[in-house]
């Protein structure tokens, strides 16, 4: 047993019981963690319900245990604020499909600091952000992909090559299984590549042009990522902005 502290952003919390919550983390120094946690009675008692809602950025202690299911969580504090992902119907809706997403993406995850720091600094800007964010969340499962290791080798992302799913390259020509996309949609996928948060704007697309690049991305982290599901969450998501 290591007496441990260290900041994690809640992934999704179950009801376990009368006054229980099952909780998946992903943490800075541990990776996925799931925790056992009592909620207090009491509205000033430390375990309270809203330091669990997806996406809180936290400080926990705890008593790690490495070989143990479910850790013993004993003590929690709000980290990193993020008011407007809980109050803006927009950001709301792409957070609750981000909780989904990393709670999927990240189940085998151990310690990865990078990857952490990636979702922390991603979630601040998304948080911070008043305009032009409708393309936040195909950025950010591209760019995570590199943390977790199938970043697709772009030396060939050329107009009028393929874009190789399985294999997660460009390539000039067809590849022989059905994972791959055709030269017109390889280019736009090439071109959210290369896009960060701040330019992510420039790339105008229409909702059905948006939804079939998350359709496609979801498809590729699949195809890596083992029984990674359909996601709940993705039919709010496709209904927003225009």
């Amino acid at each position: 047993m290591q007496m441990s502290r260290t900041h994690a952003v809640v992934l999704r919390s179950v009801k376990y019981g009368d006054q229980g919550l099952v909780v998946d983390m992903l943490t800075r120094q541990y990776g996925r963690l799931s925790f056992m946690v009592r909620l207090s009675r009491s509205p000033r008692g430390k375990m309270r319900r809203q330091f669990f809602l997806p996406l809180s950025m936290v400080e926990v202690d705890f008593d790690y245990r490495m070989r143990q299911g479910l850790q013993r969580l004993n003590d929690i504090r709000l980290w990193h604020p993020l008011p407007d992902l809980q109050t803006n119907p927009y950001k709301l809706s792409i957070s609750m499909f981000l909780a989904e997403f990393l709670c999927h993406a990240t189940r085998l995850e151990s310690d990865n600091q990078n990857l952490f720091d990636f979702v922390d600094i991603s979630l601040e800007w998304l948080d911070g952000v008043e305009e032009r964010f409708a393309n936040f969340h195909l950025v950010f499962m591209i760019r995570m992909s590199r943390f977790i290791g199938f970043f697709p080798n772009t030396e060939h992302a050329e107009d009028g090559g393929y874009f190789d799913l399985l294999n997660a390259c460009f390539t000039k020509t067809l590849p022989d299984h059905g994972h791959f996309l055709m030269p017109a949609e390889a280019s736009k996928i090439s071109l959210l590549m290369r896009l960060s948060y701040k330019t992510m704007h420039l790339c105008a697309m229409s909702r059905a042009e948006r939804n079939r690049c998350t359709e496609v991305i979801l498809d590729y982290y699949r195809l890596h990522v083992p029984d990674f599901p359909q996601l709940k969450s993705l039919d709010v998501l496709r209904q927003l902005f225009v």
